[in-house]
């Protein structure tokens, strides 16, 4: 789905929530929490008696190895993904049995059985392929209030509203286009000094005035917001993200779902910490791709296991950034030492991946049931490919050059999750692609930023790409690994 959105804040971009899926998780836990709120606000929260969600196309289809429901239930109680307990959401569906109290927002008990969250992988709502319904009764049985909401990826929800907004707002640019009179999207209402629709005229803007992409995302960003509450924010997300990869390499044991998946990360680091112990200070580079992969993985399995993670731009693709970001310290010691030198390199960093970001979610998808893996991992890589470039120095173009050349190379990737969990091949697909991010930098950092392929022709190859993908290879399970592989 291609909408004419309104800038995109990298602090919005970059949420901080639970696994193990942004879109089947983090959405629907959001979706619910809108919902009763919605409630609340329209003075009928004490007449509800019971709930009933509907889970449609991709939501119904890998809903049980996302945990979609239990993520469902635990929105309807308003719990937040950003701030709650990890392990309160896990098995609240299930819980649920025959007839179990649940208290909306915390305070409205209803009982809700199982049943009363409903998977319908076979119906699919016109919006998008994660659509969900959610209808409150009264004591009656009548209908007190109804609501569609999409999960259209990265945990960004939409109602059915919004979404017929956005259709109206393309359908009336593509006439003006016919009629002779485009509408140029940089000229829409902005509240941002450096509106920017594509690449182009993001490269334009900062030619234009000397600045970097990662200077125009913050006076972009400093203009909504004050500047302190920006850096705190992008700090925040920064340390979240390292967070995780310390407790990925930390933790041992299984990741849940049937396929019994083993936790990797810890035993990866502990080999090369052996391997660097045996070899000395000789050895540090000699492993940094490994420790890249380490990086990814041990996130990923976070993920996995339903603990806290930052989208990035989606949870099963969380990994790559905080991959690149930690294999850029290790490889800089020095500035890695120097508190001040780590905060400003991490804010450029994410800057940069942020406004490379916003311009998949504007102008293509980051959403694995819209457009395959190479929406989520493939728009990853790709946010990951410019950041690194730009903190090792490189200029716009060579930043755009480096985001074009990892999607190049991820065209066509599909969204096929063994078992419907974000496990196979979802957490070794984040470490290579980490190590594509790298390579994609350090290749365009050896020309000047001119190139044949340009990055908003890329991000438009893949929005197509994806539109002509099968259903079977886009979250739904129903292709390629996922029925070719045996679950034991």
């Amino acid at each position: 789905m291609r909408t004419m959105s309104s800038y995109v804040s990298v602090l919005d971009l970059f949420s901080v929530g639970i696994g193990p899926s942004s879109s089947h998780t983090v959405g629907p836990m959001r979706a619910g929490t809108t919902f009763a709120r919605e409630l609340e606000q329209r003075a009928v929260l004490d007449r509800v008696a019971a709930v009933k969600v509907v889970l449609c196309g991709s939501l119904g289809a890998t809903g049980i190895g996302h945990g979609t429901p239990d993520a469902v239930v635990a929105g309807l109680r308003g719990l937040d993904p950003e701030t709650c307990d990890p392990d309160e959401v896990p098995g609240s569906w299930e819980r649920l049995g025959d007839g179990h109290e649940v208290r909306i927002l915390g305070r409205r008990a209803v009982t809700m059985s199982s049943t009363d969250v409903r998977l319908a992988p076979l119906t699919r709502l016109p919006g998008h392929p994660n659509g969900m319904r959610f209808t409150a009764l009264d004591a009656a049985g009548d209908v007190v209030a109804e609501q569609v909401y999409y999960s259209v990826g990265g945990g960004f929800v939409l109602t059915e509203q919004d979404l017929e907004a956005a259709a109206a707002n393309e359908e009336a640019q593509h006439a003006a286009e016919l009629a002779g009179a485009p509408i140029d999207p940089a000229t829409e209402p902005s509240d941002v000094p450096h509106p920017f629709a594509n690449a182009a005229e993001l490269l334009a803007s900062c030619t234009l005035e000397g600045r970097s992409i990662a200077e125009t995302a913050w006076e972009n960003e400093v203009s909504l917001r004050p500047a302190s509450e920006v850096g705190a924010g992008l700090d925040r997300i920064w340390r979240t993200m390292s967070e995780c990869v310390d407790a990925g390499l930390d933790r041992r044991g299984m990741l849940p779902g049937r396929l019994k998946v083993r936790r990797r990360a810890r035993a990866q680091r502990e080999k090369l910490e052996a391997a660097e112990a045996a070899s000395g200070a000789a050895a540090h580079n000699d492993h940094s791709i490994e420790w890249l992969q380490a990086f990814a993985m041990a996130v990923n399995e976070e993920n996995a296991d339903a603990r806290r993670v930052v989208t990035a731009p989606t949870n099963g693709a969380a990994g790559i950034l905080p991959a690149v970001g930690r294999h850029f310290l290790r490889i800089h010691p020095d500035l890695a030492a120097d508190e001040d030198a780590t905060r400003q390199a991490m804010r450029t960093f994410l800057l940069t991946a942020g406004a490379i970001g916003a311009l998949y979610k504007r102008n293509a998808s980051i959403s694995g049931a819209e457009a395959g893996c190479q929406g989520e991992v493939g728009s990853a890589c790709s946010m990951a490919a410019g950041a690194f470039c730009a903190v090792l120095g490189g200029t716009p173009a060579q930043v755009e050059n480096a985001a074009e050349i990892a999607m190049e190379h991820n065209l066509g990737l599909t969204c096929d999750p063994v078992g419907g969990l974000v496990q196979v091949p979802c957490i070794e697909r984040n470490a290579i692609a980490a190590c594509t991010a790298v390579s994609a930098a350090k290749l365009a950092l050896q020309g000047d930023g001119a190139h044949v392929v340009s990055l908003d022709t890329v991000i438009e190859t893949m929005r197509q790409t994806g539109l002509d993908m099968s259903t079977k290879y886009k979250e739904t399970s129903t292709g390629g690994l996922a029925v070719n592989v045996i679950e034991c």
